[in-house]
């Protein structure tokens, strides 16, 4: 599946800052920060690892739905189609919320 080659530049910049790697899952690419999933780019949409506890407030978020790959919605994980993150800004906070997430992890 090819992916979004624009988003995934916009979200380097915007990750830039960030120690992050760079790793093919989901039939697109994903960043992981301290080894954890943050966020990533699959088809059009951007994937957004939010947590269980900012899940419901994701999905309440224009253009975000229920991240389903496997047909089964994984709970705390969001899609963002693409008018979610055409701004700047809409692109900074979605990416946001996925660092953010990404370090209450333990780093692996």
């Amino acid at each position: 599946m090819a992916y979004n080659e624009v988003l995934l530049d916009r979200m380097r910049e915007v990750l830039a800052d960030h120690e992050v790697r760079e790793q093919k899952m989901f039939g697109g690419v994903s960043f992981m920060l301290r080894g954890n999933f943050c966020c990533g780019v699959n088809g059009d949409d951007m994937i957004v690892r939010v947590g269980p506890e900012w899940y419901e407030d994701a999905l309440g978020q224009p253009h975000a739905r229920e991240m389903d790959f496997t047909g089964r919605p994984m709970r705390g994980w969001v899609f963002v189609s693409d008018e979610g993150w055409a701004t700047a800004d809409t692109l900074e906070r979605w990416v946001g919320r996925g660092v953010d997430f990404a370090m209450t992890l333990r780093a692996k």
